[in-house]
């Protein structure tokens, strides 16, 4: 299938101000795009663009005094296929594991492992291992927490969730991170598009989507505690420890948010065609 995807996105700025922005698909997904995901600036901007130690694809500007708006517009190819299922997944023992992913058993900025912990080992410490205990604390965290846009904060943590009991994707993500981590599986936090592909449409204004991946089996398996099944069509941008890592501006200096649009949808053949 192809996925049409993009964004607008607009922010004032009192004065110039610095920052980083991760907008654009992950190298993963470069081979799949069939039109450039190329960022415009407007007014017209020239970052310096590098790869950051996640391997994530970022830019650097300085954003002038007054408004600026970023958007992109491109097309990409999915295979179609729901996120991969392995219910026979093992965990590795702790002194097993790549030396690599062992960055994402640690706490984080969003993910406070250490107030989490005896919580999560009282909940599932007699849970049978791997794939079983990813989704029974998928299950715990889709079934804890209440979604909703209303209940969105930047500074909200993990342990800020479990307590509260509501947020948005990001904070089903940060608590069933911190969850499996605590429980000596590297986790690690994603961010990208995620349409309403093989679902009933939903209501609500497009968004990015955040998600979790963990590793099992020798590979890495993706995991939305949100949604809690898997899904059609997920474009990662981004992937880190926690959402400090994957942000889609982060500034560096005052600037508000101005106006902000999503759109990641199917292209039927008959649209393709015309």
């Amino acid at each position: 299938m192809k996925i049409r995807a993009g964004y607008e996105i607009s922010y004032d700025c009192p004065q110039p101000t610095p920052m980083i922005l991760t907008l654009s698909v992950h190298p993963s997904r470069f081979n799949d795009l069939e039109t450039l995901d190329r960022m415009r600036l407007s007014p017209p901007i020239v970052p310096n663009t590098y790869h950051d130690s996640f391997g994530n694809f970022c830019h650097v500007i300085r954003a002038p005094a007054g408004r600026l708006t970023m958007s992109a517009d491109f097309l990409v190819r999915d295979n179609g296929e729901p996120d991969a299922t392995a219910p026979g997944a093992e965990q590795h023992a702790l002194e097993d594991l790549p030396v690599e992913v062992l960055l994402y058993l640690l706490g984080s900025r969003y993910c406070e492992t250490d107030r989490l912990s005896n919580k999560a080992w009282a909940l599932f410490g007699k849970s049978p291992k791997g794939w079983p205990l990813v989704q029974a604390i998928c299950d715990y965290v889709h079934a804890h927490i209440q979604f909703g846009y209303e209940h969105a904060s930047p500074t909200k943590t993990a342990w800020d969730v479990h307590t509260e009991r509501r947020g948005v994707c990001r904070d089903f993500a940060h608590l069933a991170i911190t969850l499996c981590r605590c429980l000596n599986i590297p986790a690690r936090y994603c961010t990208g598009y995620l349409g309403d592909i093989g679902v009933p449409p939903d209501p609500a204004p497009m968004d990015f989507s955040a998600w979790f991946e963990v590793y099992l089996g020798d590979r890495w398996y993706t995991f939305d505690a949100r949604h809690n099944a898997p899904r059609i069509g997920r474009i990662l941008m981004a992937r880190g420890r926690d959402a400090t890592d994957v942000a889609i501006v982060t500034s560096f200096g005052p600037c508000t948010l101005a106006s902000f649009k999503v759109v990641t949808e199917e292209v039927t053949a008959w649209a393709s065609a015309h």
